[in-house]
């Protein structure tokens, strides 16, 4: 309930006219069994067109009533469900940006994909019922048993009967449909990852020619789906015969006993069809409340699904320090870290260092040490298991993300689609034209950026898809570039581009501020020798630090990759 209470005060007024709507709407169709047996036993019994035309008008009037109610509630409960569904989604998309990155890795994209539409949607249609039929099916179910006992008591003890017969089966069916029911939106999480996942990596299945596979793959977890779709479905293909069964039964006895009573002058035919429409009224009624239950059992599902979301605790809400006069100056203290759902080792062990304002560190060592994870942790995207980091001398764990001046270019160049201009200025939406310009220059991107057919405005793809690799990255260290923070982190974004470019990109940082700090992430020996000190990792462990004379002294992890890259790298900087 707590999904509907956060939105209650908003919707709750148009929420009230559409269930009053559905009363009204109810009350009509009440009606109408009773004018007609009234129509039945006092006009056409005793031949008296009079009461005939006269009631017939009646009922004629309250159908039109009953169908400008059922208009105006259908209207009201679309507007209403449609605006909570998109307040829902909004709500949903906000908490999960806000969310810690260990939090969304737990959880997976796929799950949340299916949270944000699958499961919405399935909130956002009960709703909807809520509005249309949850209330009607109980009004009309409940007035049609007060009516049907008034017009003959007798006859209402096999509507009792009925009814206690098809209440055991919707007792029995929300149980068993339940547990289907969650394992249906598993089912869906695991369709959606592998299909999202398929999408992410569609050049290198195409590269390996593993189609085969990837079809395997889905049709495992598509099969997995369906099964599960049918055990859950099966249930209310065994319980709705049986239910209609049950009172389509008792409607056949209470005409069977409504007829000897009619012998012996102890009911009238209008009262027996009366009677009998209130029964098919009932049994509408019915269904559809066994409906409302399993669209609820459902529902419900979908609801833990996503308040488990909405229950997430935002990072920032235990983020209070302010950093004022913010520089460049970094600590690493004793710093230990192992990522939340990995197999619980290490990533960095006991890492200690110290970047002052201005300089230009680079992290180097073999794959696997830990590298990007040192950015990562300075990004603040999670908490070091032990030690702390310390950005002008606070605990970067009290920092607001707002605070932190720090932009990145990433290992793996992330594009949104849009507009290449856009895209850079992503870093920094205010800058100017001038500043968009000069980004591009220093990161080697305006010259390809104006051979577009549009230039700046030219459209990128999903993911930057038409354009190469080394475009990509040149274009993510100009959004590095242009946010103008006081820290800069060059994830081995370099690695799709020549050594040549490269050298011009690390020329053109020259002319950035010069009190920037920069943390250089690399697995090139020439990259590292140009910053100032070199922190030198393996195995998540501080192995040198240093200048590179003096980590070719001291250091013989560097020295051995120094000496694996001569004659490519290394040897065009020695």
């Amino acid at each position: 309930m707590e999904i509907y209470k956060r939105f209650w005060k908003k919707y709750k007024l148009l929420f009230i006219l559409a269930t009053s709507c559905v009363f009204f709407e109810a009350v009509c169709d009440l009606l109408q069994p009773t004018i007609m047996s009234h129509i039945i036993d006092n006009g056409v019994r005793s031949k008296n067109m009079q009461t005939v035309l006269s009631l017939g008008l009646v009922a004629l009037f309250v159908t039109l009533l009953g169908a400008v109610f059922a208009v105006t509630r259908n209207i009201l409960a679309s507007k209403v469900s449609q605006s909570f569904g998109a307040d829902l989604r909004y709500e949903l998309f906000k908490k999960i940006v806000s969310m810690p990155i260990s939090n969304v890795d737990k959880i997976e994209s796929g799950s949340l994909i299916t949270r944000m539409t699958n499961d919405t949607a399935q909130v956002t249609q009960f709703y909807n019922g809520l509005m249309r039929i949850f209330f009607k099916a109980p009004l009309t179910c409940i007035g049609s048993i007060i009516l049907a006992v008034s017009i003959n008591p007798k006859l209402s003890i096999i509507l009792f009967i009925a009814i206690g017969i098809v209440a055991f089966f919707i007792v029995n069916s929300m149980r068993m449909s339940y547990a289907r029911y969650i394992k249906v939106q598993r089912a869906m999480d695991k369709v959606n990852t592998v299909i999202q996942e398929y999408l992410m990596g569609v050049r290198l299945v195409k590269a390996f020619g593993r189609f085969k596979d990837e079809e395997n793959r889905f049709e495992a977890v598509n099969e997995q789906l369906s099964d599960t779709n049918i055990s859950a479905q099966r249930v209310i293909s065994v319980f709705s015969p049986l239910m209609s069964l049950t009172i389509n039964i008792g409607i056949a006895v209470i005409i069977y006993l409504g007829s000897l009573m009619f012998t012996k002058k102890q009911v009238q035919v209008g009262q027996i069809v009366a009677f009998t429409n209130y029964m098919t009224q009932i049994l509408g009624s019915l269904m559809m409340i066994t409906n409302v239950f399993n669209t609820f059992v459902r529902t419900k599902a979908s609801t833990e699904r996503i308040n488990e979301i909405l229950s997430q605790k935002d990072e920032e809400l235990q983020k209070s320090d302010k950093v004022c006069n913010f520089a460049g100056k970094v600590v690493f203290d004793d710093v230990s870290f192992a990522y939340p759902n990995g197999s619980g080792e290490p990533v960095l062990k006991n890492l200690s260092f110290r970047i002052e304002e201005g300089e230009t560190i680079a992290v180097i060592g073999p794959t696997g040490s830990g590298k990007s994870t040192i950015a990562w942790l300075l990004l603040g995207f999670y908490n070091a298991t032990g030690g702390a980091i310390y950005i002008e001398g606070k605990n970067i764990n009290t920092i607001k993300k707002e605070d932190l001046q720090i932009s990145v270019a990433p290992q793996q160049s992330m594009l949104f689609s849009g507009s290449v201009a856009e895209n850079i200025l992503w870093g920094n939406k205010d800058a100017s034209k001038d500043e968009l310009y000069k980004s591009a220059r220093i990161a080697q991107a305006k010259e390809f950026i104006e051979k577009m057919p549009c230039g700046f405005d030219s459209i990128l793809g999903q993911g930057g898809v038409n354009i190469s690799g080394g475009q990509k990255q040149r274009i993510s260290i100009a959004r590095a570039i242009i946010k103008n923070a006081k820290v800069m982190i060059l994830d081995d974004c370099t690695s799709a581009l020549d050594a040549i470019t490269e050298s011009k990109i690390k020329q053109g940082l020259k002319e950035l501020d010069k009190k920037q700090t920069i943390l250089m992430i690399t697995q090139r020996i020439g990259t590292a020798m140009t910053a100032d000190k070199i922190l030198v990792l393996e195995n998540g462990e501080a192995v040198g630090f240093g200048t590179h004379e003096d980590l070719m002294k001291s250091c013989g992890t560097y020295s051995d990759i120094y000496e694996s890259q001569i004659g490519t790298d290394g040897e065009k900087y020695a």
